[in-house]
This record gives C-alpha cells, structure tokens and sequence, in this order.
C-alpha cells in the first residue's frame, strides 16, 4: 500500500507514530460540504459528511464510521488512561479515538485528526449545525 502523494511531517507524526493534531487547527474541523472523508495514507473511505457532528472538542467528530470494516478499534493505554484507538481498517494509519459520550443515537464519538483524512466532495453543501441538534 503505498501513499500517492507525499505526507506532511505533521501527517507522518499522526498517521504513521500515533501522535495527535493541536485541538482547533484542523482544516477539516468546521467542513460542512457532502461527501467523504478518506485514510490520507492509502485513500480508503472512513466516514461519510452525514455521520460528522459538531462536538466542541477541536477535532472533527463522527458518530459512526461509513462501514463496520473501514475503521480498527484497539486499546490504548498510552498518556496514563484507557482510551480506544481509532485505525484504518485498510492500512493501519492512526486516525484518532472513539468515545463512549456522543450525543447521536450511537452513543460514539469518533473524535479524528483532521491531517489525517481527506476530503473527498460530492459538489453539494451539507445543512449546517450539529446532527445531534437535528
């Protein structure tokens, strides 16, 4: 599996060493537009537009992933707490976490690095505010 373009020092430290993006400088945080959002290691599809809320944490926060099979969840004891790693199911690439506290009927809260993931349009503006206040 081999990425088509080139990672930012930033996107390596993310996606290939696990290490987490500052809070409230992602360039994906306050996207509203339709579509998905793909591994910007190997381009696999992650999460779908209609599953991002907004969670006030800083990162980009999802209820669901787009498919069971497109997210790895593992253990993460690291920092001193118990936390879920978020990984993708194609390549490995730390993504982010998930949380038991999200405010949509799933109960979860991926929280994502923005740098790492990609954007992929559909060329349609999504509603915006949060999917739990709809």
């Amino acid at each position: 599996m081999e990425k088509l373009g080139k990672l930012t020092p930033e996107q390596m430290a993310v996606l290939r060493e696990g290490a987490t993006e500052p809070a409230f400088s992602g360039k994906l945080l306050h996207n509203m537009g339709d579509g998905t959002y793909r591994c910007a290691y190997c381009g696999s599809a992650l999460f779908s537009s209609g599953a991002k809320f907004e969670s006030g944490t800083g990162w980009p926060s999802f209820d669901s992933p787009i498919s069971p099979r497109a997210v790895e969840l593992r253990p993460d004891t690291s920092h001193g707490m118990a936390r879920t790693e978020v990984l993708c199911g194609r390549c490995g690439s730390h993504i982010g976490h998930v949380f038991d506290d999200g405010p949509t009927e799933t109960g979860k809260r991926f929280c994502m690095n923005s740098c790492a993931m990609d954007f992929e349009g559909s060329g349609k503006e999504r509603e915006t505010g949060s999917k739990a206040s709809r």
